[in-house]
């Protein structure tokens, strides 16, 4: 469970992002991507990006393991803008959080050659990895955007209009019931025991579409707390029926068909 702490000041800053954010949205779909059990509502998406996003994926499936831990860095807050702006603050990331990032992500699993250029900074490594992010997100992503920020805008409204007319602690009883607001603390369904101490920057809270299942934050504490979390109705929350025919297969010759080796 991840508990994340609130003072008065923290409630009077806390907000919904103003929609999608397109990094999260990029990341969170390779998780969707790899998914063996079916969901109805992503089977067309996912036949899609096998077709049309094989090749930035070996390096992106590298560096976002189906489960566990992923580098905060690819997520970056200025991602809210825009994609651009996103991958500007990716390729901007300081030499020492990328170095440190990569090595927790080693420590789960080994990582090709060519992830050591990204961890030095290396500005070719650096721009290959947000030419990867941005060919994958326009070719796999984009083309579901409407769906996407019409799911999220329908969630951001609902808890939009709950901050607006009672404030945030009402608003934090709106997400069960994967998270309890018990105050001073939201109780959130979590893969590890956390605690995450706001101490006075708030939270902003971004609805996914492509989140599955138990909210998403970012391990680094000193960087802006989010909490991204399955907007209603999103993927995590279809029926779940047949599987659709060929999506591992497809995948496996997506990546063999893949650019980049390890």
């Amino acid at each position: 469970m991840l508990r994340v702490h609130f003072t008065a000041q923290d409630l009077t800053r806390t907000k919904v992002a103003d929609g999608a954010d397109p990094l999260w949205e990029t990341v969170l779909s390779l998780h969707s991507l790899r998914e063996s059990r079916p969901e109805p509502a992503l089977t067309a998406w996912r036949q899609h990006a096998v077709r049309h996003g094989p090749g930035p994926l070996r390096a992106l499936f590298t560096l976002v393991p189906k489960h566990g831990y992923f580098p905060d860095f690819l997520t970056p807050f200025a991602a809210l803008d825009g994609v651009e702006p996103g991958l500007e603050a990716v390729m901007s990331t300081p030499r020492a959080r990328l170095r440190a990032e990569l090595t927790r992500l080693s420590g789960h699993r080994a990582l090709p050659g060519w992830a050591r250029g990204i961890g030095e900074g290396e500005p070719a490594a650096l721009r290959q990895l947000a030419r990867s992010l941005r060919t994958y997100h326009h070719l796999a992503v984009a083309p579901s955007w409407p769906r996407i920020a019409q799911r999220v805008g329908a969630d951001r409204a609902l808890r939009v209009h709950a901050l607006g007319q009672s404030g945030a602690a009402a608003m934090l009883r709106t997400f069960g019931p994967t998270m309890r607001w018990r105050p001073p603390v939201l109780e959130v369904g979590y893969p590890v025991d956390r605690e995450l101490h706001l101490e006075g920057r708030g939270l902003v809270f971004v609805p996914s579409y492509f989140c599955r299942g138990d909210p998403v934050a970012l391990v680094d504490e000193e960087l802006p707390p989010v909490l991204v979390y399955p907007a209603g109705g999103a993927v995590g929350h279809t029926t779940r029926q047949g599987p659709a025919p060929g999506v591992v297969t497809g995948c496996r010759a997506l990546l063999a068909g893949s650019s980049l080796s390890s």
